[in-house]
This record gives structure tokens, C-alpha cells and sequence, in this order.
């Protein structure tokens, strides 16, 4: 008997929970099954924001696969996904083609411009370790160039994130503690810089506690950092932004712009065929896609509605990994000739919130967490996922364990 291909498009949260799994759950002759990424490495997307802002090292949030995925068990092949055809049940990579029987869509986010004048072209984005990394090598170029320019340019120690969601928000809180250790070491005095979060929306941490939005804001601008809500970006340029807000505009000079507030699904999944609304399908109960009785998208790519409120489920890690188990599980179902898939069901254990090291704000269960309380608790989450990724080896060796530090 055949043995089932089972194809894994992308090491995320959820490709690689999904793996894992099935790695455990199958037997070696139950199916084949193989997992693509374009790099060797995964990588915690949450902690992205501290490798950007320079407070850690992107080392620290990267793993390779080969350390947590048994290859004699599972087919790694890293290569670029190019495009999905489901008809013919193909995979077109940058070199070669793949065929499977059941596919596992966990391709990741891209950023959303809305259109904004320049943004793609002048804007940095948190989306991967490769443009973390950028954002913190071209931070600290800035202030060494400072010093050194004939005139004073206040558009190099202008640093502007648009969004204030969760990512614009834990990347302001890591930029408020590693700006006076750059001002101390490039000599340059720290009301000279400016950090500035601008958000369309009337207030930062939209549909997050007021409470625990009020602790964040005032922690935060003690820190130095000012909001300007109600504010949208109209227009980015190389050296300068135009905003506006109540219909008055304003000129900020800065060749520094992160743009964070707002994701689609990839753009692989839209050209595919498949019905989406920003790149994301609205699978179903089962995570399959539409009309498809075998792929199951997961992670940013699947749009899941909750009922009580009527709006999707935002696309977070905890939810990622929890759409892994069930696909694995029902892979599993599939594989050994049964029907019977289990329906999906998220399982929201709490949200926290990093403000900068030894500061988060959160809610677990009916529980507000602040400070020092709610940044252990951030720690806890995510050394329970290395946990859950690669056991006790793989938590050892990248967890985060000093709660008074990162």
C-alpha cells in the first residue's frame, strides 16, 4: 500500500508543532512526510522585536531544525516556496516540484501597506531574524554617524513605529531601554533622541484592559517614549513622514520608520486560488481550506472567526500552536483510513505584553498581571513552547531563565 505524502510548507509555530507531532504520532512506514522552509533555522517571531531594537541577540531566537526535528523520521528540505497548484497537488519550489496527497499551509505573514505612499519602499519591517537584524545594525549605524556629520541631523535620532498593537508596542518598550546604552556609548546626549509610536486608532493596545493600557502608557512615556494616536501616516519618504491627525498634518523628520501595525496572510496562499480576505482563509471547522479535503492552513494564513464577537481571532503563536495539534491529530485520522476529524477549538490561556526587561502587562484566566509579575509570566509562556517544541534539551539550551533579566 502507498504510503500517504504528507507536505509541511513553512517551520513556524504551527509547521513545526505540526511536525513534531506527526513526528511522535506516525510510524516510520504510516507516511511520508516533509516539511519546507527557506532557511535551516526556526525562529521565535515573539521575541523578534528584542533582536531588533538590539537587547538580544538573534542567535537566541533562532534554532535549527535539524536540532529538534528527527531527519530520519521527517524529510526536511530547505528551499523557497514559489507556488501551490491543488489541482494537480503540486508544490513548486525555486528547485524542484513536490507532490502531496495531504498539505499543511503554514507560510507566515507579510506586512500590510494599506496603500501608504513610500511605506514599502522606506519603511522597515519585524517580520524575520534577516530584517531584525537590519533594523538594529541600522539603529546603531545612525548614532555612530551622528557625531560625525558636519550638521546636525535630527531625522537620524528620530525613531517612528507606526501601530501600536502588541508588536509596536514590545518593540517601543525594547527601544526605551537600549537608547541611553547607545547615547552612552556614541556620546550623544538622550533628549537629543526621540522614539515616537504613532497610531491610527484612538488609543495604544486596541481591545486590550484600560487599566492595564493606562500602566503601559505611562510606563513607557516615564521611559521617553511619546503617542501620538489618532494619528495616520500618510506619506513616507527617505528622510522624513507626513501624518495627520484632525485633519492637520505634520513634516517629522526621520530616515527610521518600523511599520507594525498590520499583517496579511502570504500572498502564496491568495495566488494559489484559494478564497481570502488579506491573504488569510476562512477555513473550517477542521482547518481545512474550502472545497478542499486535503489542506489544512494554519498560523497567519488561516482566518478563524469567533463567534461570540463575530471577529477573527487574532493570529498569535498560542493559536498557531493550537491549530498544529489539531491538524497533526487529524492527519493522523486521515492516515490510518479514518473520517472522523476532531474540530478545532481555540483555548485562550491569557495574552501578556513585554514593556522592556523586567516589565510586561498581561491577563491570564480573569487575572491582570503588571510589572514584574506579568513579565515572569511572559518567561513561563515561552519556555513552556521550547518545552513543547524540542523537551528539555532545547529548553535548556535557549530558554530564558534569569527572571530578573532577559
Amino acid at each position: 500500500m502507498k504510503r500517504p505524502n504528507i507536505v509541511i510548507l513553512g517551520a513556524g509555530y504551527g509547521g513545526m508543532i505540526t511536525t513534531v507531532r506527526l513526528q511522535k504520532m506516525l510510524g516510520a512506514n504510516e507516511a511520508n512526510v516533509t516539511l519546507v522552509n527557506k532557511h535551516n533555522y526556526h525562529y521565535q517571531t515573539t521575541w523578534l522585536h528584542e533582536n531588533a531594537a538590539g537587547t538580544l541577540h538573534h542567535d537566541k531566537t533562532r534554532m535549527k531544525i535539524s536540532d529538534v526535528v528527527d531527519t530520519n523520521k521527517i524529510n526536511f528540505v530547505q528551499d523557497t516556496v514559489l507556488s501551490i497548484n491543488s489541482d494537480e497537488k503540486k508544490v513548486k519550489l525555486e528547485n524542484g516540484d513536490l507532490e502531496y496527497d495531504y498539505l499543511v499551509v503554514g507560510l507566515g505573514f507579510e506586512a500590510a501597506t494599506f496603500g501608504i505612499s513610500g511605506l514599502k519602499e522606506h519603511a522597515y519591517t519585524i517580520s524575520n531574524i534577516n530584517t531584525a537584524r537590519l533594523i538594529r545594525e541600522h539603529i546603531e549605524y545612525n548614532f555612530a554617524r551622528y557625531n560625525n556629520e558636519k550638521e546636525e541631523r535630527q531625522d537620524m535620532l528620530n525613531i517612528v513605529v507606526g501601530g501600536a498593537g502588541f508588536t509596536g508596542i514590545e518593540f517601543v518598550g525594547e527601544l526605551a531601554n537600549r537608547v541611553p546604552e547607545l547615547c552612552e556609548e556614541y556620546d550623544i546626549p538622550r533628549e537629543k533622541v526621540r522614539i515616537m509610536n504613532v497610531e491610527a486608532s484612538p488609543s495604544v493596545l486596541p481591545g486590550f484592559d484600560e487599566e492595564l493600557v493606562e500602566y503601559a502608557m505611562n510606563l513607557l512615556e516615564g521611559k521617553g517614549v511619546e503617542f501620538k494616536t489618532g494619528t495616520m501616516i500618510k506619506e513616507v519618504h527617505e528622510d522624513k513622514i507626513l501624518v495627520e491627525k484632525d485633519e492637520q498634518q505634520e513634516e517629522i523628520p526621520t530616515n527610521t520608520v518600523v511599520w507594525a501595525a498590520g499583517v496579511r496572510g502570504n500572498s502564496i496562499v491568495e495566488e494559489a486560488g484559494f478564497e481570502t480576505a488579506r491573504g488569510r482563509v476562512k477555513v473550517s471547522d477542521t482547518l481545512l481550506a474550502p472545497g478542499h479535503d486535503d489542506v489544512f492552513i494554519v498560523g497567519d494564513c488561516a482566518l478563524i472567526m469567533n463567534e461570540e464577537n463575530d471577529r477573527p481571532y487574532p493570529p498569535t503563536a498560542q493559536i498557531a500552536m493550537q491549530e498544529a495539534e489539531n491538524v497533526a491529530h487529524n492527519l493522523k485520522v486521515l492516515v490510518r483510513g479514518g473520517s472522523d476529524l476532531e474540530p478545532f477549538e481555540p483555548n485562550l490561556k491569557g495574552t501578556v505584553a513585554s514593556l522592556g526587561e523586567g516589565q510586561a502587562i498581561g491577563v491570564v484566566g480573569d487575572k491582570k498581571l503588571f510589572g514584574w509579575t506579568a513579565s515572569v509570566m511572559k518567561k513561563i509562556i515561552d519556555n513552556r513552547y521550547l518545552f513543547m517544541l524540542g523537551g528539555v534539551g532545547l529548553l535548556l539550551k535557549k530558554g530564558k531563565f534569569n527572571i530578573f533579566t532577559k
